[in-house]
């Protein structure tokens, strides 16, 4: 019921028509799984320099539906931030302009439910550019994965201290590291994530 408030009024405020697509309900068995890299980790000042995504539908991984770009920023990238993500101020300089990343990004992902790790952080990111511009949020269903991860391990293991850190889920549910660490290559860890839950009984 409330959510059902929420997005009545995130769609009122709803700036281009040609968005309205985004708030209908999503009948299909796709998800986008996705991830941005940001100058920091503080949504209301900080800016993205990349966003990937990739599409999971059933329980397979679409690598030929994938969505990679990286952005302009107004702002210098900092030695914290780049020993994270690698991504060095030359690395951008052909990159696109932040509007153009975003349109492409809501067109690439639709209504289709959203999937990721630290999510909320991510769908944050994105709001901060497309709630000044069309008057909304994200208004896409969001499945956290560490959220489903720890509901997993707490059912089988109650009172159990879980730790909920990337590395050590991808550890415990056996799954394979790609070596590097950028947007896509992130996407396609939490995307193998999202199945093995998924498919846990």
């Amino acid at each position: 019921m409330f959510n059902t408030i929420k997005q009545y009024f995130n769609k009122k405020n709803l700036k281009e028509s040609k968005y309205e697509y985004l708030f209908d309900k999503y009948e299909g068995d796709e998800y986008v799984c996705f991830d941005c890299e940001t100058t920091g980790l503080d949504p209301k000042k900080d800016e993205i320099i990349s966003i990937g995504a990739i599409i999971i539908k059933g329980n397979k991984i679409l690598h030929s539906r994938k969505f990679e770009r990286f952005a302009k920023t107004t702002q210098a990238l900092n030695a914290e931030s780049i020993k994270i993500h690698h991504i060095r101020e030359c690395d951008i300089e052909n990159a696109r302009n932040i509007d153009e990343v975003i349109d492409e990004f809501l067109e690439f992902v639709g209504n289709r439910p959203l999937v990721g790790y630290y999510l909320e952080f991510d769908c944050a990111m994105i709001n901060r550019y497309i709630k000044p511009k069309y008057g909304i949020t994200l208004p896409n269903n969001q499945t956290e994965v560490s959220e489903v991860y720890f509901d997993k391990q707490i059912k089988h293991n109650p009172g159990a201290n879980i730790d909920l850190r990337f590395d050590i889920i991808m550890e415990r549910l056996n799954l394979p590291r790609l070596g590097k660490h950028d947007a896509i290559n992130d996407v396609i860890m939490t995307a193998m994530i999202f199945l093995k839950l998924k498919n846990m009984r």
